[in-house]
């Protein structure tokens, strides 16, 4: 059996989780999300908590159990508490701002970095250069950090350009005169 797979997801109070069939709705204080379980795995709500089941013991229907266990259980999770992504952006005039459901990027290039916002994500800026990025869905919220963060990655040489918050830069020594 798969480890991750057989450990039960407790539901928090506040979170109603439905299953029609294959499709799984989460809902919470947070937000709504709604997923369709694949074809090999299955899920009960029973007691407080959901189990999230296979049928078969090969190696794919494995996977499925342990993969289907880890994505209601973010959902779960997103749905109670939400998820946090920061960045910070470092340069000289380099700078953000939130106007409505668009972010603007002032990233050293001959003109501003638009960025619309989707759904269900909420994005501040603080100082200027400090973005968090909120929201109940995981994976949006990974992906909404890492596409800003693409607009201009950090470079090693003087460390400018938009990195995760704690992230770690690995500087390298410029060209000498000789």
């Amino acid at each position: 059996m798969s480890r991750i797979g057989k450990q039960p997801i407790a539901i928090p109070p506040k979170v109603k989780v439905e299953v029609k069939g294959q499709k799984v709705h989460v809902e919470g204080p947070k937000g709504k999300l709604d997923w369709e379980l694949p074809r090999r795995t299955s899920l009960k709500v029973e007691d407080g908590k959901i189990v999230v089941s296979r049928d078969g013991d090969d190696s794919q229907a494995k996977a499925l159990h342990g993969l289907s266990r880890s994505l209601v259980n973010n959902m779960v999770k997103g749905v109670s508490d939400g998820f946090v992504k920061k960045l910070e952006i470092q340069g000289v005039g380099f700078k953000a701002a939130v106007q409505g459901k668009v972010v603007n990027l002032i990233l050293g290039f001959s003109h501003p970095v638009n960025y619309s916002i989707p759904d269900q994500v909420k994005v501040t800026v603080e100082e200027n250069t400090k973005l968090t990025i909120e929201g109940p869905d995981r994976q949006v919220v990974g992906l909404v950090a890492s596409e800003i963060r693409a607009f201009y990655p950090p470079e090693p040489y003087k460390g400018k350009g938009v990195r995760y918050a704690g992230e770690h830069v690995e500087r390298k020594e410029g060209k000498t005169v000789q």
